[in-house]
């Protein structure tokens, strides 16, 4: 390994927030402060890993210096195809800066510096209403995100610059850093607000937020660079503290654990960055095998930076004082081998590793299938099954004019949407429109004549149209082929054998202006120590045990799990209570920039005053509350064991269902007056009303009245000897219930339809749609008549089955055929299958399957909200506790796949027992689209066979029916056909089933 710090690269002396090395590896990009603006520099890489080529005045060192923005550059980061170059900075801009193809050299105004390279804005994003502080790049390039002091995250989209794809709000303080998943799935940001949260991408809504390994941390760092692992088990984050000491904290990506960190720094922690290559190596000498692991470089404000292995309890490398103030950023190369990193003194320095020292990379196919195995299909993948789809030649002629057809309706709409612009413009009829497709935007214009024959142009909008020139990615910068020889400028730094390291492992020779420690002493203070071990760069657990091994096949971070010794156990002491000052709600956005500004300012200045970096050792939890959690942990599977293990006769515990009597479900409160609006045809309130008045007349026999008033007119009475309690109609059939358990209906004239029904208690419920009404009554008991035909449909059936006495009847529904929809307290919903004579779950709001269901890839855009039923009504605003799918989310992709199956197969189900029409067809299609995606053929096979029917008449085909819910079932394979035939692997199965739909 070397070490070296070149001079050269400077901003004129002031600070450096951001350094990021170019995919290539020939170039790298600073971000910082000029004397009246930001600047973004580009440097060439080759000076700095050779140092003949930096003694050749021919070879530049400043490839492009670039100073748009009005104020200074936080955040600098490389597309990962490294076409793009994105920078954020105070002036609230984001700039995304492309290579131009005609690049010619240039002096820069005002300076002597020459751009050898032209780079210039391609796009610039405005969005945030605040300092942009970090960006992004999800994998293959797709979104950028950016977060602000403004307390949003912004995902952008990158092949529609500068379209905002979803705009995340859901942190109450600064957001410092942003970092994505390797497969895309998840977008993790940290904030001021002491929260760690992990967003995904399906949906852009909050999947966890992490608070407990930051509840003691400051506001004290410019920026919180959290970071993810290239094999995407972990995430670690910036600024932790654990046990009033700097941790950066390891968030598994199994149930989002929160239980190792990485211990040592002596201040907060303010860049993490993983090596982008996952590597492998023999750790053990005795051990015959390789192992994997990732490699992690940490940051932090005591000016030292540490490299850790997974695969190791210590360091790899620390190095002291390496800048004069606090470490801004980190940037691993490509290829793994070569470091760069960059501090608030304005320098940056620069680490070379050798892969027998750090280890061998996988190869890009190997770390794909790696993936694959841990989660399934990811975003690269998706691209490449598409690209394999796209090179299938088409075999049937069928499919081929089913294409045809699709472009030419795509060619209708885009000719439709074009028509549409000659639409009149206020009240006048346009003058002239061209018939012949529009090249350049000023085509577009609409021109219109007035009432006294002048003309008139209304103005239209140019966007401002793509650049001529820029080139899809730059070319390696080229200076001489580059061995890394030994210099004079090359660190005696040495790396220790890891079986006896006891110290950092790290030795500097006095001559070098970075000294370190003597062999043995710790990152920290002398006083500050662990109970495992005198060396605090090791990773030790964060108040709790670490966490079983993850079923996952790759499992980095293995070593730094361990059960603590009897010796280490009886250093432990109890916490000491301590009392936390956190800001107050109320404070405004504007006060925490101002806030944040005073302390950038306050960090670029040298610290004269003492701070006392003594912190008390590691303590673990005290053994009181140790025990109570191992007692709790016994009871809890011992419940477990009782309910799935048979017990013995004596012990046999009998569940008690309640009977009716058991429940008491609330009766509607007996008023003097009342006043109830029915719903009209539309579902929307009318002007029909039923007016209740109790207690009417004198004399010890008192009557009590109900009318109908529409518009403001009285069109029938009725009187009642029973005190009313509930009233109910559509616009077909009204419903009177009474204190003596009786119901009473009447038509839409105020006649008496059918006699006095008596039940078994008072009515809690009463509803009615059109000629249904549903009664439920305080024991219980569900009841649903239908008027049209005087029958029973429903008849006393016990709510018992579903509830207990605990739960509460939250919402009741009624749909048009007469079908009951019951949502409970205990976040379920059901219905009565008359069919089946037993009650069916329609919904849960706590389903795992619900959870773990990856459907929605498969939705049509804008579908979900087209539809309307009482499916939809029960799942308009789902909880989706992301924490408890997480394991089964990352455990398999089959499991997954089954997991969205079952849901799928559920709700198409559960609309066939609702009978609800639109439900059923959106779902149906839905189903299909996922088979069609994943690959399951026989369960495609089967969808197509039940819509087709027998193809001739016969005794086994007279039990087919040929509409199902109102619907022709083969005029539903129609529909379905073309989505088989979007995917040319299914061209065959497309062919044989609409040859068989045409001779039908």
């Amino acid at each position: 390994m070397r070490l070296l710090k070149p001079n050269w690269v400077s901003h004129e002396g002031k600070p450096i927030f951001s350094i990021d090395i170019h995919p290539d590896g020939s170039r790298f990009a600073t971000g910082g402060q000029s004397d009246d603006a930001g600047n973004v520099v580009i440097w060439n890489m080759g000076p700095v890993q050779d140092e003949e080529v930096e003694k050749d005045e021919n070879v530049p060192k400043v490839l492009c210096q670039m100073d748009d923005h009005l104020a200074c550059v936080n955040c600098v980061r490389w597309s990962h195809s490294g076409k793009f170059l994105a920078s954020g900075g105070d002036d609230k801009l984001i700039m995304i800066w492309q290579h131009s193809k005609f690049a010619r050299p240039s002096s820069v105004f005002g300076s002597n510096v020459v751009n050898v390279e032209s780079w210039r804005p391609a796009s610039t994003l405005r969005g945030h209403l605040g300092d942009v502080l970090d960006l992004a790049w999800s994998p293959q390039d797709i979104w950028l995100a950016s977060c602000s002091v403004d307390n949003t995250i912004i995902v952008w989209n990158v092949h529609k610059f500068p379209e905002q794809v979803a705009t995340l709000k859901g942190h109450s303080g600064l957001v410092k850093g942003v970092t994505w998943d390797p497969v895309g799935k998840y977008l993790a940001s940290q904030s001021d607000d002491k929260t760690l949260k992990v967003w995904r991408t399906l949906d852009w809504q909050q999947e966890t937020c992490v608070a407990e390994p930051f509840k003691e941390c400051g506001g004290t760092t410019h920026v919180l660079r959290l970071n993810w692992s290239p094999d995407g088990h972990y995430i670690v984050s910036a600024h932790a503290m654990n046990n009033s000491g700097p941790t950066a904290q390891i968030i598994e990506r199994d149930g989002w654990k929160a239980t190792l960190d990485f211990v040592g720094h002596r201040k907060a922690i303010t860049v993490v960055r993983f090596n982008p290559q996952i590597l492998t190596k023999k750790i053990k000498k005795d051990s015959g095998k390789s192992q994997q692991y990732s490699c992690c470089a940490i940051g932090s404000k005591d000016r030292s930076l540490s490299i850790w292995l997974t695969a190791l309890r210590r360091p790899l490398v620390v190095t002291h004082d390496l800048f004069n103030s606090s470490i801004m950023d980190i940037s691993w190369s490509q290829n793994g081998l070569e470091l760069m990193c960059c501090s608030i003194d304005g320098s940056v320095a620069y680490v070379n590793f050798t892969q027998e020292e750090i280890g061998h990379a996988l190869s890009k196919q190997e770390v794909q299938t790696l993936l694959e195995k841990i989660y399934g299909k990811s975003l690269p993948l998706q691209s490449n099954l598409a690209a394999n789809a796209a090179s299938q030649i088409i075999e049937s002629a069928a499919l081929f004019n089913l294409q045809l057809q699709q472009k030419e309706k795509e060619k209708f709409n885009d000719l439709e949407n074009k028509s549409n612009s000659s639409m009149k413009v206020n009240g006048e009829t346009p003058f002239k429109v061209s018939q012949k497709p529009n090249t350049d935007p000023r085509d577009k214009q609409i021109e219109t004549k007035t009432a006294d024959g002048r003309r008139r142009i209304t103005p239209i909008f140019l966007a401002p149209q793509p650049e001529i020139g820029f080139e899809e990615a730059p070319l390696p910068f080229t200076s001489k082929k580059i061995e890394f020889a030994s210099s004079e400028r090359q660190s005696s730094i040495q790396i220790e054998k890891q079986d006896r390291v006891t110290g950092p492992g790290i030795q500097s020779s006095p001559s070098q202006s970075l000294q370190s420690p003597p062999p043995g002493s710790s990152l920290g203070s002398q006083d500050c120590k662990t109970p495992s071990t005198s060396d605090p760069h090791k990773a030790t657990d964060a108040k709790t045990p670490a966490s079983s091994a993850s079923t996952a096949v790759f499992q980095p971070m293995k070593a730094l799990e361990k059960t603590p010794t009897k010796s280490e156990k009886s250093k432990s002491v109890p916490v000491p209570s301590t009392t936390t000052t956190t800001t107050p709600a109320e404070k405004s956005v504007e006060d925490k920039q101002k806030e944040y500004h005073r302390a950038k300012l306050a960090s670029g200045l040298s610290l004269k005053r003492k701070i006392d970096d003594r912190r008390p050792g590691k303590v673990g939890r005290p053994r009181k509350a140790d025990r109570e959690a191992r007692e709790a942990e016994r009871a809890a599977i011992s419940i477990s064991q009782s309910i799935s293990t048979p017990l013995a006769p004596d012990r046999e515990i009998v569940r008690h269902v309640p009977v009716p009597s058991d429940l008491h479900l609330p009766v509607p409160t007996i008023e003097k007056a009342s006043n109830k609006q029915i719903l009209g045809k539309a579902g929307v309130p009318g002007s029909v009303a039923l007016e209740v008045e109790n207690c009417v007349g004198g004399g010890s026999h008192k009557l009590h009245k109900v009318r109908c008033v529409k518009d403001g007119n009285v069109t029938w009475e009725q009187v009642m000897t029973s005190k009313v309690n509930a009233v109910t109609g559509s616009s077909h059939v009204y419903g009177v219930s009474c204190e003596n358990h009786s119901v009473s209906f009447f038509s839409e004239g105020g006649r008496k339809t059918l006699p006095t029904i008596v039940l078994n208690s008072n009515v809690s419920i009463l509803k009615c749609t059109n000629y249904h009404v549903m009664a439920i009554t305080r024991k219980g008991s569900l009841y649903v008549w239908n008027l049209q035909s005087r029958c029973a449909v429903i008849k006393n059936e016990c709510l018992a089955s579903i509830m207990t006495g605990s739960d509460k009847v939250e919402k009741t529904a009624l749909t048009s055929d007469g079908i009951p929809v019951i949502s409970l307290s205990n976040k379920k919903s059901y219905t009565f299958a008359v069919e089946l004579g037993t009650w069916v779950l329609v919904n849960d709001r706590e389903d795992t399957l619900h959870l773990c269901s990856n459907h929605h890839g498969c939705l049509p855009p804008g579908s979900v909200n087209m539809i309307a039923g009482p499916l939809t009504s029960l799942q308009a605003n789902p909880d989706r506790p992301g924490h408890k799918a997480a394991g089964m989310l990352g455990s398999s992709s089959e499991l997954k796949k089954t997991a969205t199956l079952s849901h799928l197969e559920s709700q198409v189900a559960v609309c066939l027992n609702l009978k609800s029409t639109s439900e059923y067809k959106f779902w149906l299609l839905t189903y299909v689209r996922y088979l069609v995606q994943e690959g399951f053929e026989t369960q495609l096979r089967e969808v197509c066979n039940d819509l087709l029917g027998p193809l001739y008449k016969s005794k086994k085909s007279s039990s087919w029916q040929e509409q199902v819910l109102g619907l022709n079932k083969r005029d539903v394979l129609r529909e379905i056909l073309p989505i088989i035939g979007s995917n040319l692997r299914w061209q065959r199965l497309y062919t044989e089933y609409h040859e068989q739909l045409e001779s039908v």
